[in-house]
């Protein structure tokens, strides 16, 4: 879609690991939980640092049908194969960790997705609010997919977070 505002690979891990990091502190504070913002927010980091190679694939066209979703994976994986390859041998343990989150790091995955996709709404508010009006049903779509993750933490981030996002800077003075 047209931009209003074009967006980097570096922004929008940026904006989704400060997310991330909200998403478990909210979990953590409010819900119970136990979990490490901090490693949240690095999984976030690396969500799509293989985009650096294989350049980004629009949602509709990634999720279109089960065939082109897994290929995509298998380019993921190759990207993040050679990625590793590029780093000295005795790093490519951490970073294999961050690129390609195992077992381990299971429970963290929602919350970078559900991060991810509030990164996703936020760029659709930014838009809208640049009088881009080509983002309003992205708008609804992401909404409606936030909505149906049923996190409490999703929730409390819509309610309470997201009406700053299409303030403007002076209203929130």
């Amino acid at each position: 879609m047209r931009n209003a505002s074009s967006e980097s690979l570096s922004e929008h891990s940026s904006e989704t690991a400060v997310l991330a990091h909200a998403l478990v502190t909210l979990h953590n504070t409010r819900f119970g939980g136990s979990l490490s913002p901090e490693r949240a927010a690095t999984l976030a980091l690396f969500h799509d640092l293989t985009e650096v190679l294989t350049g980004d694939m629009p949602t509709p066209v990634k999720y279109h049908n089960p065939a082109v979703r897994q290929a995509y994976e298998q380019v993921e994986q190759a990207a993040c194969g050679t990625l590793l390859g590029l780093l000295p041998e005795d790093l490519r343990p951490s970073y294999h960790a961050l690129l390609c989150p195992g077992e381990a790091d299971a429970v963290y995955l929602p919350f970078v997705k559900a991060a991810d996709k509030l990164s996703a709404l936020i760029k659709c508010v930014e838009e809208q609010k640049a009088g881009n009006c080509e983002f309003s049903a992205a708008y609804a779509a992401t909404l409606a997919k936030l909505q149906a993750m049923a996190m409490p933490e999703v929730d409390c981030f819509l309610a309470e977070c997201l009406p700053a996002y299409g303030e403007p800077l002076d209203g929130m003075l």
